[in-house]
């Protein structure tokens, strides 16, 4: 689940937020009134939404929105003068008076687009070290020489081991080596 934190000056105006959201089902990890408790609240997490005025007593949300690292998404409640003059096209901004049902679309729409990004970065493959692609060459070529196998039958056996053992391909490949020296 998405980690929300909301940051309004007034406490009371963050708590109504925060409560209207867990209503509808979301967890709100913070609701905080200064930015800097915005920013000591995300040190442990490493993606997530901010759901913010325009203004608290230690900066703007601009000098908020550029000091989050990447991964988080703002969300700007403010009038129609303020969400006109936003200027970053990172910032998704919702007018006041704040009608519920927008708030909460645009919140779903933002969950489901961490969701795909954290989905993407999952499936992007990790790259191997030198050592690591020694240790898969290494294997690969003892299961060439010995079984008689190409590359890629070899690969793909190692693959195949590797899924069903549960283990990384490296470790598969570590004990192939292990094995075949004994």
């Amino acid at each position: 689940m998405t980690s929300i934190l909301i940051v309004f000056p007034k406490a009371e105006d963050g708590k109504s937020i925060r409560n209207l959201l867990v209503r509808h089902g979301y967890d709100v990890a913070a609701a905080c009134t200064l930015g800097s408790q915005v920013l000591n609240s995300i040190d442990m997490m490493n993606s997530g939404i901010i759901i913010s005025g325009y203004r608290y007593p230690d900066m703007y949300y601009t000098e908020l929105k550029e000091s989050l690292p990447e991964g988080f998404d703002f969300l700007l409640l403010a009038s129609p003068r303020v969400c006109g003059e936003c200027s970053d096209p990172d910032i998704i901004c919702v007018t006041t008076p704040l009608k519920v049902q927008d708030l909460i679309s645009t919140l779903e729409m933002m969950c489901a687009s961490q969701m795909r990004r954290k989905k993407r970065l999952r499936a992007k493959p990790t790259k191997r070290t030198e050592a690591e692609q020694r240790i898969l060459k290494e294997a690969k070529a003892l299961l060439m020489e010995r079984n008689h196998m190409t590359e890629e039958e070899a690969h793909r056996y190692l693959q195949k081991c590797s899924m069903d053992s549960g283990t990384s391909l490296t470790e598969t490949a570590q004990m192939v080596i292990t094995i075949t020296k004994l």
